[in-house]
């Protein structure tokens, strides 16, 4: 097992580790609803309460967070593990929130009904390199599964513009999509199913558009599917095109080449490994999210992370 340096405890299912350039980390903390500032030494900032179940982060062209807020679970504490368990029983709905990392003012940028979009449970975003309505980001829908409904939501994967301008559901159905991410060079977006435990690569031909054909039967081409019981949550990209894979069972990361084969698996202690996120001046400071256990921890990485583009 790899070594593990503790940034921050005592966090409530934290998830979306987003590196500041003043070796600062923020979260998410899905089970308290906030948003949290984590220094070394363990100090901890709350510098936003958006409510709901804010999920995946991104910081935009302007500098601001951009929250996917999968609108909440509820949760079960049990055996020092914390685990999302369902729909919550106040549900506030799924939506796409702009947040100002100095006031922590949240603005509503996108929730269902906006230009025929349907949004259940947001969760993993990335900004690609486009520059018109302010930059555009991919996002993936989780959906919710409602135990006393015994239903499951059938959901899909996004493309919206960071002004509030534009939202599509680009690929539907998909197959409750966490993680998402792109390739180095913008051609091939991917995202990690998390009950199929699947990865699957979309082939990217505009901003927003990826290839209807590209997969036996649609859009998607299956990349690569780990054996046993597993379940994938949110990756990251390394700059050689290499993607991270959260994955929960096994407790750890699975690192997948581009051509599908499995390069490493970084193990950690916590089955409810959930994020990984580099920085760094040589991007090989890998940040990953211990949920169950409500920890963000620091590791030194074998290859350099993607640098994201803001």
């Amino acid at each position: 097992m790899a070594e593990f340096e503790l940034i921050a405890d005592g966090l409530r299912f934290p998830e979306a580790p987003v590196v500041m350039d003043d070796g600062s980390v923020i979260v998410t903390e899905i089970e308290a609803r906030r948003i949290t500032r984590c220094w070394p030494g363990g100090r901890k900032e709350v510098i936003a309460v958006p409510g709901g179940g804010p999920n995946g982060l991104a910081i935009g062209p302007d500098g601001k967070l951009y929250c996917c807020n999968n609108g909440g679970f509820n949760y079960v504490e049990m055996d020092g593990y914390l685990t999302p368990h369902g729909i919550a029983d106040d549900y506030s709905g799924g939506r796409i929130e702009r947040i100002d990392i100095e006031t922590g003012a949240v603005e509503l940028l996108y929730r269902t009904g906006d230009h025929g979009v349907t949004l259940r449970g947001p969760n993993d975003i990335m900004f690609d390199a486009s520059r018109e309505n302010g930059g555009g980001f991919w996002f993936t829908d989780h959906g919710k599964v409602d135990y006393a409904k015994r239903c499951h939501d059938i959901v899909g994967i996004f493309y919206a513009k960071a002004d509030g301008s534009f939202i599509e559901e680009v690929i539907f159905p998909s197959n409750n999509p966490n993680g998402v991410g792109i390739s180095p060079d913008g051609t091939k977006l991917y995202a990690a199913e998390t009950y199929t435990c699947r990865l699957t690569q979309f082939n990217i031909v505009a901003p927003g558009k990826v290839a209807p054909d590209a997969g036996p039967g649609g859009p998607g081409i299956p990349l690569y599917r780990p054996a046993g019981y597993k379940f994938f949550d949110s990756l990251a990209m390394e700059a050689n095109g290499n993607i991270c894979v959260a994955t929960i069972g096994e407790c750890g990361i699975s690192v997948v080449s581009p051509e599908g084969e499995l390069v490493e698996f970084v193990a950690t202690d916590d089955i409810f490994t959930t994020n990984i996120a580099f920085g760094g001046a040589d991007m090989q400071d890998a940040y990953l999210t211990l949920s169950g256990t409500g920890r963000l921890v620091k590791t030194r990485w074998a290859r350099p992370g993607l640098k994201l583009r803001y």
